[in-house]
């Protein structure tokens, strides 16, 4: 038994953890609640009791044939978050974000693996509502599985399913010893609980329940939220994805975003683009990508009323009707609905000149190349910033008005322009392409 001892009059002066002995070995279809009770008898109002998953999932009939462990892993898996040779970091059926989908081939016959509840917080609930029927008291439940954690080594009981506990304690809005103002303050109370019973019950020594006493401030009038309080959403995760996952994620995500809302461009997140922008591979060790910020709309209306006029007289000499050059010129609206805009050039400082056509003509093909890496790396870190962009080509067509417009260089080459901003809607799912259809292999 673990103890700390103080008054229980002051929920935070002290506590009492132990694992409780005697629990048989669990079988599918017992009643989890009354082996917990016949074990524990003297349970009182206001305890904690903490449930190791195995035993649930035991009583549940979650033990499933498997001979093939992946295969039952792939069965469980929503979504891979990180993958390390054999071992997987997932997002499983429950939502938690865990290696292996939570299954388990230790402590289960040969030939078997042992799956998490389906509903960890039901099973939570259950075992809450039999202790009541059994012994007539109030307990909070907390179902407990093992865990590892990023940025941190070794393992520790978290909770997956929870009934009659404050999952979360928010402590915003009060403030610290000090007088200093909580503002960001939210224990994750539950979790505590977890990893408390998990120093008494141990990996290996077969206690599978343990309890908690004088916290009883922690236990809820009512089955409470449950566990999902706890799991992260995925638009304020920060760390959804191991590193190449979020690469490859970041590169296959980005899209071609044609509308967006009236939200303000954080000037920052662009530059932080274009950080990322700069490390493209260029040739000669060169740097040949500039990138312009139009920032103000005085100075993105008098661009693009240029490179309307200009694109308008040209339409006019190729012959186009005014209905046509209307239509076209409406297409060309992507950039004057955006909030933001980036012009990128090219500049062939540090290129090589050869003297003849041929070599001359490819020594600038490779700085358009590396140009193209730059803008693609600047598109993805876009969206890694949650910010949406259409690459437009325009620019290219009249260099001599963009530079003049912007007082550029007359070595500055630009690009194309990037239209920036949130996007005012998902953008429709990307169509499959085979990578085979677009490989030739000597």
């Amino acid at each position: 038994m673990s103890e700390q001892t103080a008054t229980e009059a002051s929920p935070a002066a002290g506590y009492r953890v132990w694992a409780v002995a005697g629990i048989p070995e669990v079988q599918r279809g017992d009643d989890l609640a009354k082996l917990i009770a016949a074990a524990e008898p003297g349970l009182r109002d206001g305890d904690v009791l903490l449930v190791t998953s195995k035993v649930v999932s035991k009583a549940e009939g979650r033990t499933v044939e498997a001979a093939d462990r992946e295969a039952a892993i792939d069965a469980e898996t929503v979504r891979v978050v990180a993958r390390r040779g054999a071992l997987r970091i997932v997002e499983n059926r429950q939502g938690l974000v865990m290696a292996a989908a939570g299954v388990d081939a230790s402590n289960t016959p040969a030939g078997t693996v042992l799956l998490l509840p389906e509903d960890p917080d039901a099973s939570a609930r259950a075992v809450r509502d039999g202790i009541r029927d059994a012994l007539g008291v109030e307990v909070g439940v907390v179902v407990t599985d093992t865990f590892g954690r990023p940025w941190r080594s070794g393992l520790t009981d978290v909770a997956i399913g929870a009934a009659g506990v404050r999952v979360l304690d928010d402590l915003r809005g009060g403030t610290d010893a000090h007088g200093n103002p909580l503002s960001a303050t939210v224990v994750a109370t539950a979790d505590e609980l977890a990893a408390a019973g998990d120093l008494v019950k141990g990996k290996a020594a077969g206690l599978p329940v343990a309890v908690v006493r004088g916290l009883a401030h922690v236990v809820a009038e009512d089955s409470g939220e449950g566990t999902k309080a706890l799991v992260r959403g995925a638009r304020d995760d920060m760390f959804r994805l191991g590193t190449s996952e979020a690469v490859r994620l970041a590169v296959t995500q980005r899209r071609t975003v044609r509308a967006f809302t009236d939200e303000p461009v954080d000037p920052g997140a662009v530059r932080r683009a274009v950080a990322a922008a700069v490390t493209a591979p260029a040739p000669h060790h060169t740097t040949p990508w500039r990138f312009v910020l139009l920032e103000s709309e005085e100075s993105r209306t008098r661009l693009l009323d240029a490179m309307r006029e200009a694109w308008i007289a040209d339409l006019r000499r190729d012959g186009k009707s005014e209905e046509s050059i209307a239509k076209r010129v409406r297409r060309g609206d992507v950039l004057r609905n955006a909030p933001y805009l980036v012009v990128p050039c090219l500049v062939m400082d540090g290129s090589h000149t050869y003297g003849d056509a041929r070599r001359d003509g490819a020594e600038r093909e490779m700085f358009v190349v590396a140009t193209g890496a730059g803008v693609q790396n600047f598109l993805v870190a876009l969206a890694g910033e949650r910010l949406g962009s259409a690459w437009v080509s325009s620019t290219m067509f009249c260099r001599d008005v963009v530079r003049d417009v912007l007082a550029l260089p007359e070595d500055w080459d630009p690009m194309g322009a990037v239209a920036v901003g949130h996007p005012a809607a998902e953008p429709p799912a990307r169509g499959e392409r085979d990578a085979g259809a677009f490989i030739e292999v000597r």
